[in-house]
């Protein structure tokens, strides 16, 4: 009976045997890409989120935002590795920082390049509930320390521990050190960055010096307008 191969030249090995030597098979790059978004925590409606349907004309900060971001994902390949190799979106609910920081993920893994999704408020509560086991904690938080590029979602939403603020050093302080590129959103400013914990704050913003967007303005709000 003949196996069910999703690629049948290679036997899904992703490389094909002549002789002694092996070659890549053709099929290899959608394979890594299948991996990038399994393990990315992306949903299908979130892989919908993309530069293209985008609605940029709600106003000129907007615009702005959106001119960034694009610029951020283009470059990626080149500030990779530096210091300054991740984007900020601070501003009110509603302004497109979500939508913008899953546009960039999306090209980035459709680039082969690995993104992990960390919803703040659901990762920051299954975490706190993993504390008492060392092997499961360690295990979160390598994945969150160790991921490409991390994209954290909505950053300091709602009432603030003192256990919230320690995880989150843990996760920035170990990327900040090791120059892993992060995409971040917040309904926090720069000053309010700073105030909740002066090392976070410092580190994001020296990290994201060069791709910072502030969409603070109350009247904006992106979902009813888009």
């Amino acid at each position: 009976m003949q196996e069910d191969y999703k690629c049948i030249k290679c036997r899904d090995m992703t490389f094909i045997l002549d002789g002694n030597t092996a070659t890549a098979c053709e099929c290899r790059k959608l394979r890594e890409a299948e991996r990038i978004l399994e393990i990315s925590g992306i949903s299908d409606e979130f892989r919908k989120k993309i530069f293209d349907n985008f609605d940029y004309s709600v106003s000129r900060d907007v615009l702005n935002a959106y001119v960034k971001a694009k610029t951020y994902a283009k470059d990626f390949d080149y500030i990779s590795d530096s210091r300054h190799n991740s984007i900020v979106f601070m501003g009110n609910s509603g302004s497109g920082k979500t939508h913008l920081s899953l546009a960039i993920s999306n090209y980035l893994m459709n680039s082969g390049v690995g993104v992990l999704y960390m919803s703040y408020r659901d990762s920051i509560v299954n975490i706190k509930q993993s504390i008492m086991d060392s092997e499961n904690y360690n295990r979160v938080m390598n994945r969150y320390k160790n991921a490409k590029v991390l994209l954290i979602d909505d950053l300091f939403k709602g009432r603030i521990t003192d256990s919230d603020v320690n995880i989150m050093f843990e996760i920035i302080n170990y990327r900040y050190f090791n120059n892993k590129p992060m995409i971040i959103s917040t309904e926090l400013s720069k000053e309010k960055l700073i105030g909740i914990d002066e090392a976070i704050g410092s580190r994001i913003l020296e990290m994201c010096r060069d791709y910072s967007v502030e969409l603070c303005r109350r009247e904006l709000n992106y979902r009813i307008n888009g």
